[in-house]
């Protein structure tokens, strides 16, 4: 695939701009570039797509409010990347869908390295920390760039032993909210040393709802996930669930059935996971040649009209249940073509009508 034009700094502003818009996420930004071909172009074809579809809304972000948010990184001397980017991480952007924007702080080109998370319980044992700190440094000494989430435990362990050979911190708030903040000193060391990734802009504060963005990029920038310890219920399952979703290897380090800790990656191993010791088990189920690459351009709103009548967008709107339904179903049941279809439940999203997910649409 022919590499994509570089983008100009006014389209690079537009999606920066269409990301921060209210009922914008990463499903319907990607849509809407699909259907529109940039995010100028998205951006000016907002307000009618909402008013057409019987929404309200605030509309996209003011200029000024953008300017503001580019101006505070540039005061912490942070990097803003677009999706489409040429430094855009490539097995990031392969993700369906991917982040919209990222702010980096750090060395970037870390993120185009070969990387493997490693993640593990906040309150983890003397033990899991020993074999995560020394599980990042052979996987560093080996060329392996390791990242996590920058929390207590198995996180901090995990940047602290690959802090030498290249450590990538991804964050649920902006790329300045260190948290927790008794990891200030290794927030510090990685900024100097490694790189420091958020999806939030620049001075947000972390809330609960981030985090699960956050763990989806962790995964999302790795070949593999290693867990080392987790209780059943927790983030790093989460992670690791993402992980299989997105087509990534998951690792497990087993434990001990006494120990909470081991409940997680224990049950994952049952699940099929693979079983984690040590660098030489990594590196034999990365022997097998595989590549993650951004998918081809499928366009889902092929010869839809520029413009959708008011009476399928009803119609397709009747149709909507809580249940993800798939495109062609509704264009099966409205008799519409699919891109029409797909043009419609894009219209009922963005006038938050419908919550669009992916591979599939509910009502909202």
């Amino acid at each position: 695939m022919s590499p994509s034009p570089p983008l100009s700094e006014a389209e690079r502003f537009a999606r920066l701009r269409l990301a921060r818009t209210d009922r914008v996420g990463p499903v319907t930004f990607r849509q809407l570039l699909d259907r529109y071909g940039t995010a100028e172009r998205a951006l000016e074809a907002l307000p009618e797509l909402v008013r057409r579809a019987g929404g309200k809304g605030e509309g996209p972000p003011a200029v000024g409010l953008i300017e503001q948010e580019l101006a505070a990184g540039d005061r912490i001397g942070a990097r803003l990347l677009a999706l489409g980017d040429a430094d855009f991480p490539e097995p990031l952007a392969a993700t369906d869908p991917p982040p919209p924007v990222l702010w980096t702080i750090g060395d970037a080109s870390l993120m185009r390295r070969p990387c493997i998370a490693i993640v593990g319980a906040r309150i983890a044992s003397a033990g899991g920390q020993r074999i995560a700190r020394g599980l990042a440094q052979q996987l560093g000494q080996a060329g392996h760039v390791v990242v996590s989430g920058l929390a207590r435990g198995i996180d901090a362990a995990a940047h602290a032993g690959s802090l030498p050979t290249g450590t990538v911190a991804v964050l649920g708030g902006g790329v300045d909210d260190i948290y927790p903040p008794d990891n200030a000193d290794l927030y510090r060391q990685i900024v100097d040393q490694g790189c420091v990734v958020s999806e939030s802009p620049v001075g947000a504060r972390a809330q609960a709802k981030d985090f699960p963005r956050r763990n989806r990029i962790i995964s999302g920038l790795s070949r593999g996930v290693i867990v080392v310890e987790a209780e059943l219920r927790s983030g790093s399952l989460i992670t690791a669930r993402l992980a299989a979703e997105q087509g990534r290897d998951v690792f497990a380090v087993p434990g001990s059935p006494l120990d909470p800790r081991s409940k997680g990656p224990n049950e994952l191993l049952r699940q099929g996971a693979i079983l984690c010791e040590g660098l030489e088990d990594v590196e034999r189920a990365f022997s097998t040649l595989r590549t993650l690459r951004e998918p081809g351009a499928d366009d889902p709103f092929r010869g839809a009209p520029d413009e959708i009548d008011a009476a399928l967008i009803e119609r397709v709107a009747a149709l909507l249940s809580p249940t993800p339904t798939p495109r062609d179903e509704l264009a099966r049941a409205t008799g519409a073509p699919v891109g029409a279809v797909a043009a419609a439940l894009l219209e009922l999203s963005l006038a938050g009508r419908a919550t669009l997910l992916s591979g599939g649409l509910a009502s909202s």
